[in-house]
Order: structure tokens, then sequence, then C-alpha cells
């Protein structure tokens, strides 16, 4: 077998489902899983097209008309124009958009800056494509922001791209359009594609909405936008995402994608089409009520002992249980066997994220309640074992 394949590990983040699901009476707080249905107006427009018989395959790049609602959500959202015809890809969800765009530009033994902690995938698919990861770790007190300070000091000869996964999957950090212009300085002076990883852009809090990269002066024509259905249209098992990007770039990425896929989901994508044209208003909706949860787990966490950063974005906390005495995954294993509440250790997503946990708030009030007060529960137990330090 190939020795890079099998050097490779299995996602941490899984680990701890597959132990919730062998188990009785756990709350699951490990997976970023939205607990809304798909709202029905979409879901009809997916009944539809196969009650028509609409199950042929689609073209490589995906339905004309979804790639053209694509452009338009970017337009209205963002600001920033793309042509439908030659800078869109639809794919099978937004992480095989990541795995062609590295795959695309990274050839063996270019360095990729990776920010960390960040959502699992960027690393090994790095070193699959025969690329080198450099880990930049993001600091809780820059609220998990990647500085200029911290990029130009990771950055070599042999660097070609940046990674930049804001919203962040494990932190909930976001960077802002001042944060993203000092990036865009350097990235400019160095000559680096980015790869940006927006699939949260719409589930952002505070009042600030999420700006793209792509946005910003003179980053269109070098960035690789990746997004995708699943968080804000609550579609993860429709599984489909997109690449946005530079002519030249996503064509290649189409040919790769030929080959190995041919294309993405013929239902998903008319259901889709119906959730860029009338769906703004189920984000929003679903928007507010994560803010709602946010808020509660934040809080929570913090009246029981443990500090938490704030999240801007995305729908995890990532707070600190340093003072537990525990490591990460020592927290998780004895939360899981003897409260039956299921997070993720914070080493899932980087060596960095030692003395973190991740906890998704994609479930219901009742659940993050009751989670809450098991967790509770769980701490208080450690303290009274002589374990905070």
């Amino acid at each position: 077998m190939n020795d890079r394949i099998q050097k490779v590990k299995p996602s941490g983040i899984r680990r701890f489902f597959d132990i919730a699901n062998e188990m009785d009476h756990v709350i699951s707080l490990s997976i970023g899983e939205p607990d809304f249905s798909t709202p029905w107006h979409v879901r009809q427009a997916g009944i539809e097209s196969l009650e028509k018989g609409r199950t042929w395959y689609t073209p490589n790049r995906g339905f004309a008309e979804l790639r053209q609602e694509i452009c338009n959500y970017f337009q209205r959202r963002f600001h920033v124009s793309y042509d439908a015809s030659s800078d869109v890809l639809v794919t099978v969800g937004g992480s095989e958009a990541i795995d062609l765009a590295i795959r695309t530009i990274i050839a063996p033994g270019d360095e990729v800056l990776i920010p960390q902690p960040c959502f699992v995938c960027y690393e090994p698919m790095v070193q699959m494509a025969q690329g080198v990861p450099v880990i930049i770790e993001t600091k809780e007190e820059n609220s998990f922001r990647l500085t200029p300070e911290e990029l130009l000091s990771h950055i070599s000869p042999k660097t070609k791209m940046l990674i930049l996964p804001y919203p962040n999957n494990p932190t909930g950090g976001v960077m802002r359009r001042q944060d993203l212009e000092k990036v865009a300085e350097i990235v400019r002076e160095r000559n680096l594609f980015v790869l940006s990883d927006e699939i949260y852009g719409e589930l952002t809090y505070g009042g600030e909405p999420h700006v793209s990269f792509a946005e910003v002066q003179d980053m269109k024509e070098r960035t690789v936008v990746i997004s995708g259905f699943s968080k804000a249209y609550a579609m993860t098992g429709w599984r489909l995402g997109y690449a946005l990007g530079p002519s030249p770039i996503i064509g290649q990425m189409t040919k790769l994608h030929q080959y190995a896929i041919m294309s993405a989901p013929t239902t998903a994508q008319y259901a889709a089409i119906e959730a860029l044209k009338n769906g703004d208003e189920d984000i929003e909706y679903m928007r507010r009520q994560y803010d709602m949860r946010r808020r509660l787990l934040v809080d929570g966490l913090r009246e029981m002992g443990l500090s938490c950063f704030e999240p801007e974005g995305a729908f995890y906390v990532f707070p600190c249980i340093k003072s537990t005495g525990l490591s990460s995954e020592e927290f998780c294993e004895r939360l899981i066997y003897s409260e039956r509440v299921a997070v993720v250790p914070g080493t899932a997503f980087g060596e960095c994220g030692e003395g973190f946990i991740r906890v998704s708030y994609s479930y219901s009030l009742k659940h993050l309640t009751e989670a809450l007060g098991r967790m509770k529960r769980f701490v208080a137990s450690l303290r009274n074992e002589g374990g905070e330090k």
C-alpha cells in the first residue's frame, strides 16, 4: 500500500462520535451537523426533480443554472463578480473542492501555510498531494486570528499557498476586513495563492457580516474560494459544495473532478438552485437560533469555571480545560464515560489544540441545557478529587 496514505492519521472528530454511537443516553455535541431539517421548499425542489425523472448526469461543472445562481449569490452578498461559464465548479461537498484546489496548485515539495487549530482535512490533503504542510499556531489572545507577524515568520522561498479557514472550525474565530487587508498585502508581496474556505461565511455574529477574501483588492485573481450548502442551508447529507476562482485554475480542477467524480448529485443540484433563489430567510432564521445557543453555551461553560473564548462565527465553542489538570483526550474520554456527553479534543485540530475541547452548538437548546448540566457535574467532580491546578 501507499506509504503516504498509511501515514495519514484518521480523523480525530469521528473517534468520539463512534464511541457515542455505541453507548446509550449519550448527548453528542461532537459533529458539526445542523439539527435543523433542510428547509421544506428546498426539499420539495429535490423531490420534484425525482418525480419528474430528472435523474441523469449533469455537466461536469454542474448545471449552468446552479452555477449562475452561485455567481448571483456572490454578487449580491459580497459584491464579487464571477463568470458562471468558467469560474465555478460544483463539487461533492466543500471537502472535494478543497482537495481539487490543493492537488491542482501544489507540486511536490511546495509549502502550504495552514493556520491551526483548524478543520482536520487540510494537512492530510497537502501531504497526499506531496506538498509540505507548514503549521502556523494561532493564539487565543489574538482571538485565534492569523496575524501578519505570524504569517511573515513562516514564509519561505518554497511557500506557494496560504489556507484561510475562516470563519474557523473549531474555534469560531473570524477575520474582519482590516485583518484580511493586512494578510492581502503580504500575499501580494510574496506572490502566494490563497485557498479561502468560507463554508461558514453565513454564520457570523455580532453585527459585522463575513468578508470574503476575494472581496479584498487584487485578491480575487489569486484566490480559490470554497463554500457549499451543508452549514448555512442545513444540507449536510445532500453533499454539495463549490469552488470559485480564476478560470485557468477552475479549468484544471474540473479535469480532476471529471475523472474522479464526473458530476455532483443531480437531485442535490436542483435543491441547491432553490436554496440560492429563495433561502435567504432560512439562513437568517437559523443564524438567530445559533446565536442564542452560542450565548447559552459560552455563559454555561464560564459559569462552571472553564475559560471560554467567545466565538464570532461558525457553530462551535473552544473552551480551555487546562484548569482541570487533564489533557484534552483525557477530559473527553472521562466525560463521555462518566456523564454520557461527547465532545472533541482540541488536538483533533492540531497539536496546538491541546488544553482545549470543541463543543458544537448545532443542537437544540434542550440538548445543550442537559449537556451543560452534565458537564458542570463532571467538572465539579474533578475539583472535588483535587484535580484542579
